[in-house]
């Protein structure tokens, strides 16, 4: 992999380019799912390519290929400059990047357990009997379970002198649900929807999970919702679950704060922010207890933001992006950053494989944990308790929202009344942080995993991480979202 990277750089290096860099990557994959005590999906994949940027007459160039040997190579690097001089046509002012030192690592990250050293057919039993437990609650009517490892090497080089070696193993599973009478779904997952929980880990965190001790407990929560009241509609006390509270901070906090979005080369897909230039440093973002990071150093946790340099060979960092509820902060490249004044990028370049382009994606975006217990979160003379994402919605701006989750419980001083189904809360994303009253203590801190995050066309499918642990809202609007 570094004689290919090294040969890829040397191609290009002598067209006379001002700047390039190259990926070679090889991953590994497999998943597998059950349905209703059925095998649903089982795949496995491999994927070997190489990718080339370039800058050159002030314009990126970029082009891959999956042929790897000197001729295939030879092609991408000069596509790669073609392209470049194409976007002469279109330049309204040369690219300037910000300064980098040359890196010359290898880094790996900690696992316990080779996922890929754990037979298909084990993980298949694993999933099995979670589907069978689930399916034991009279009124399931649909059972699913999945797992996903991943093993991803890469080894980037550039003509700044950095050669690094990064490989990364990750890790996912869970299962969900489902029930349906009387013309309504109700659905309840573990440990969090849209597949689960996933990190930067070994087979080790399957086992963690317990998966198999929490199934009954989850169907009976599935059948149980149809019984259950409607969520009431007003305004009340807001309580979310770290995991919610974790997709919260990916839409409202983390996808604003992209500065490319904010410089407008991101508008096309997904919307621009509104975190405009003017606002850094001035914009109260959070009550004074809202302390949110984008960290991607290993010791932020095993987050499926965690590096140790990003794709353009910047360093892992930590950077604070709301602190004491003010807003300081925002994800870089090293465009990016030249492009505002920045002396440096602050890490945040990443690409969902060799073909593609590098884009600014969410590392781990993190709220820091707060200094109250859970029980003082929980005490509020009335709260509605929400867990687990149900669905979301957010305006172009990441301003305006709306968030569904799979089941609430009225909250009394703490105590849980009675169950809630459909709930659902909405909102403006300063408004909502700036209510923020009380979040628990690191004992209660997660780090989720977000394997699906979109962005880019075309599209690139990452994954980021958001630590949280439970906190409280005050006077947020629930309830409009499902008819009673």
């Amino acid at each position: 992999m570094k004689d290919l990277a090294l040969g890829a750089l040397d191609a290009v290096a002598q067209r006379g380019v001002s700047y390039a860099d190259v990926r070679a990557l090889e991953t590994r994959e497999r998943d597998i799912s059950t349905k209703n005590g059925k095998a649903g999906h089982v795949s496995s994949s491999e994927s070997a390519g190489i990718g080339i940027r370039v800058l050159a007459f002030g314009c990126w160039g970029f082009a891959a290929t999956d042929d790897l040997t000197r001729e295939g190579i030879a092609s991408a690097a000069a596509l790669a400059l073609e392209i470049a001089r194409a976007g002469t046509a279109a330049k309204k002012t040369d690219i300037t990047l910000a300064p980098e030192l040359p890196y010359r690592e290898t880094w790996a990250s900690a696992f316990a357990i080779d996922p890929f050293s754990v037979p298909v057919d084990q993980n298949l039993g694993v999933l099995l009997a979670v589907d069978q437990e689930l399916r034991r609650q009279p009124g399931v009517s649909l059972a699913e379970a999945s797992m996903h490892f991943e093993r991803r090497r890469q080894v980037f080089a550039s003509t700044l002198g950095s050669l690094i070696d990064q490989t990364r193993v990750v890790s996912g599973a869970g299962f969900s649900a489902l029930s349906y009478k009387d013309g309504e779904i109700q659905k309840r997952s573990y440990p969090n929807s849209f597949g689960g929980q996933f990190q930067l880990k070994g087979y080790e965190l399957v086992e963690e999970l317990q998966l198999l001790e929490n199934a009954p407990r989850i169907a009976q929560e599935a059948v149980a919702l149809h019984s259950a009241d409607q969520c009431p509609a007003g305004e009340f006390d807001l309580i979310l679950d770290s995991s919610q509270l974790g997709l919260q901070i990916h839409e409202s906090i983390g996808h604003p704060i992209e500065l490319d979005r904010v410089l407008g080369s991101e508008a096309n897909y997904a919307g621009m922010s509104f975190l405009t230039l003017d606002q850094l440093g001035r914009l109260q973002y959070g009550s004074p207890i809202v302390n949110v990071v984008c960290d991607a150093r290993p010791a932020h946790g095993p987050g499926l933001g965690t590096f140790a340099f990003d794709d353009e060979g910047v360093p892992a960092q930590g950077t604070d992006i709301i602190r004491d509820g003010r807003f300081v902060g925002y994800m870089t490249s090293r465009e990016t950053a030249a492009a505002v004044g920045q002396a440096q990028s602050n890490g945040c370049m990443r690409a969902d494989g060799w073909g593609r382009l590098p884009l600014i994606r969410m590392t781990n975006v993190s709220l820091e944990p707060g200094s109250q217990s859970l029980a003082e979160v929980l005490d509020a003379e009335r709260a509605i308790y929400m867990e687990t994402n149900r669905s979301w919605s957010i305006d172009d701006k990441r301003y305006n929202f709306q968030f569904g989750c799979e089941i609430a419980w009225e909250m009394r001083r703490g105590k849980r009344i009675r169950m809630l189904k459909n709930p659902s809360y909405s909102g403006i994303s300063t408004e909502f942080w700036n209510a923020c009253a009380a979040i628990a203590g690191p004992e209660h801190w997660t780090l989720w995993g977000v394997p699906n995050c979109g962005k880019g066309q075309p599209e690139q499918v990452m994954g980021t991480g958001h630590g949280a642990s439970p906190a409280r809202f005050h006077k947020i609007k629930v309830g409009s979202a499902y008819g009673g």
